[in-house]
């Protein structure tokens, strides 16, 4: 196994850091992968609900997908909850952390922000603010969170909804952490999509997926 001659990075050398710098490449390309496999932990967090948060990611991305949603919808949407695992009290910045540099700022933000929108549903219930999104009224984004979390996110917990599997959007995770990280013509910020495509959404209806 190849390592570096250092054991203080101040001491190492040109070659020391080409040699990281191939590996974490080499690494960073399996990312689409363990994402994938990271999604599947989350069928053994956060009880409670009549589905587990994996049937849940499932069941919004499906809406998104037969919306008529683009590939940064979709696996934004997919992947909006991975942080339940890990970082229970700040998920949603643990996902968006992980999809900012690979997807539209639009996705990356409502991911983000999902949270403190979705306290509309349920804020009053628990003693917190109810409405704590009205302190994003002016971002151009706000709109966005409000249609995620309305359509996308709290209407996501029916065990009767017939959910695409996680094989049908293994793939397009895959294309989405192919991407150049951070690329400006990817990340496109100040750029709204529409969540929903009524054609798009007609043919993928027609196509039955």
């Amino acid at each position: 196994m190849r390592v570096v001659s250092f054991s203080n990075m101040k001491d190492g050398k040109r070659d020391d850091y080409k040699l990281l710098h191939e590996l974490e490449t080499e690494f960073a390309a399996g990312t689409a992968d363990r994402l994938v496999e990271g999604l599947r932990s989350l069928a053994d967090s956060l009880a409670g609900y009549k589905i587990d948060r994996l049937a849940h990611s499932l069941q919004s991305a499906t809406r998104a997908w037969r919306d008529g949603a683009d590939i940064d919808w979709v696996v934004a949407t997919l992947l909006h909850d991975i942080g339940d695992v890990y970082a229970p009290y700040n998920h949603d910045e643990y996902a968006a952390a992980i999809l900012r540099p690979f997807v539209r700022e639009q996705c990356t933000w409502t991911v983000e922000h999902h949270a403190d929108f979705q306290l509309v549903y349920y804020g009053h219930h628990i003693g917190a603010p109810q409405f704590k999104r009205e302190a994003y009224r002016d971002s151009i984004y706000f709109d966005d969170c409000v249609e995620f979390c309305e359509r996308w996110d709290q209407s996501s917990f029916d065990p009767e909804y017939d959910n695409l599997p996680l094989d049908f959007f293994a793939p397009m995770v895959r294309e989405v952490f192919a991407r150049r990280p951070g690329d400006p013509a990817v990340q496109r910020r100040g750029d709204r999509v529409p969540l929903n495509v009524p054609a798009v959404a007609a043919q993928r209806a027609l196509a039955g997926a």
